[in-house]
């Protein structure tokens, strides 16, 4: 049951974290739940809903501060819900991620990793190159809002600018505002997507109505200015279209220098938003995999290839598996790009599998990149694939708890590593890599 807002006058002693990074303290017998407190510290809170076994509150002052409070490095923070633990010291970001991981799998999966990884970290500001920005004219405010969401609200939070989004677009959140209010049709902007490759830069402004050719020609003089390609995104089933530069090329690019790879993808296409971390990620990975040239290996969710192609180079062969046939066509062009021929890619729906001739062969190894949901359809084969050893990369600590119980406990494997990877810093959002070995 939810109520109004309550306002308390006492105060809490805060005793340790929840996993999406939210102080609890005990109030009268009940577990609460304290939007910005931090464990040790004495705070004044505000009930702001009411359950039947718990309750939600956030502070109000903060009476006694902790030693891991920090002054978060962005100014909209507590506005804006894009972060939520930048108020917390990076050192107990990372540990409050690592023991999610570990206490999901021992509560989720009644599993214990054997060897807990350290966590694989990068930079920490800037470092966002992915990222799907609202767009509002705000009549109250005479101006056009641009960036995400204010905490537990609907409505857009009004941002001077981003600190985790790269410098070459969160620095430029007011002149994107300058821009799109000094349109015609500047009430047709619905979202800007932006994807950012080593050298690139990609916005995409999604529009409602058709936009005048003066309208397009503002959009095109600030890619020249700024040096940022430009795409537009009409109402479907319009397509998504370059605008500038005009030499029809739709494509970005990113390297994994370790492996002298380079992979092109769409501005639209789905790629790790933090570049640098993953490719500390790629190259993690291969290591745990311990591949040899004899090895024969699965790579489901492969996506454009991020992870197939550095395995082709120190495997026999490499068969990679992904749902979309957008993503198989940009993982065979990746592959052709690199001059890479012992791997091939199937399209298959791997939430709802179906027979296809990849899936009666035997793999030496496996590795699994499956979205939030996991990949609990595609497990009862692993039995079939008879591989030796399994890399999990995980978005979602949950549901990778539930399919390393099912690995160990029905299919034989034992889990010999687990950490997580930093992916996406000043969040609560848990990356994670497990390592399966059959026993």
């Amino acid at each position: 049951m939810k109520n109004k807002e309550i306002s308390e006058g006492n105060s809490a002693q805060i005793h340790t974290l929840s996993h999406d990074g939210r102080g609890i303290a005990t109030i009268q017998n009940k577990t609460t739940f304290i939007k910005g407190a931090l464990p040790s510290e004495t705070v004044t809170y505000q009930v702001t809903q009411k359950h039947t076994h718990y309750n939600e509150a956030h502070v109000l002052n903060i009476l006694n501060t902790s030693s891991e409070r920090v002054t978060p490095p962005c100014s909209h923070f507590g506005v804006c819900g894009g972060c939520t633990l930048q108020h917390m010291s990076e050192e107990k970001q990372i540990e409050l991620k690592q023991q999610t991981l570990l206490d999901q799998l021992k509560h989720f999966g009644k599993v214990t990793p054997a060897t807990v990884l350290p966590p694989l970290q990068a930079d920490t500001l800037g470092y966002r190159r992915k990222a799907r920005l609202g767009v509002k004219f705000v009549i109250k405010k005479n101006k056009v809002l641009i960036g995400f969401r204010e905490k537990s609200s609907r409505y857009l939070a009004d941002l001077e600018r981003c600190v985790v989004l790269h410098p070459a677009v969160g620095e430029r959140l007011n002149e994107l505002s300058q821009l799109i209010a000094s349109l015609e049709n500047y009430q047709s902007i619905a979202q800007i997507e932006v994807a950012i490759g080593d050298v690139d830069i990609a916005l995409v402004f999604r529009h409602l109505e058709n936009l005048t050719e003066e309208d397009k020609e503002k959009l095109i003089e600030f890619g020249k200015k700024y040096l940022i390609h430009i795409y537009l995104q009409p109402n479907p089933p319009a397509l998504l279209h370059k605008i500038w530069p005009a030499d029809g090329y739709e494509r970005l690019s990113y390297t994994l220098p370790h492996h002298q790879l380079e992979f092109i993808f769409h501005p639209l296409d789905f790629t790790q938003i933090h570049l640098e971390l993953n490719r500390s990620m790629v190259k993690q990975a291969l290591s745990l995999l311990e591949l040899k040239t004899t090895d024969t290996v699965l790579d489901l969710f492969c996506g454009i290839g991020n992870f197939t192609l550095p395995m082709a180079q120190q495997a026999k062969h490499v068969t990679g598996i992904e749902g979309s046939q957008d993503m198989v066509n940009r993982a065979r062009e990746n592959a052709a790009h690199n001059q890479i021929q012992n791997v091939d890619f199937a399209m298959a729906n791997l939430i709802a599998p179906i027979a296809a001739p990849w899936m009666h062969s035997t793999y030496n190894k496996i590795l699994i990149d499956p979205p939030r949901v996991g990949a609990k359809e595609i497990l009862p084969y692993f039995t079939q694939f008879a591989a030796e050893k399994i890399v999990y990369v995980s978005c979602n600590p949950a549901t990778l708890a539930r399919d390393a119980g099912e690995l160990v406990h029905q299919h034989g494997y034992h889990l010999s590593h687990a950490g997580i990877m930093n992916m996406f810093p000043h969040t609560a959002h848990i990356e994670a890599m497990a390592v399966f070995e059959k026993r």
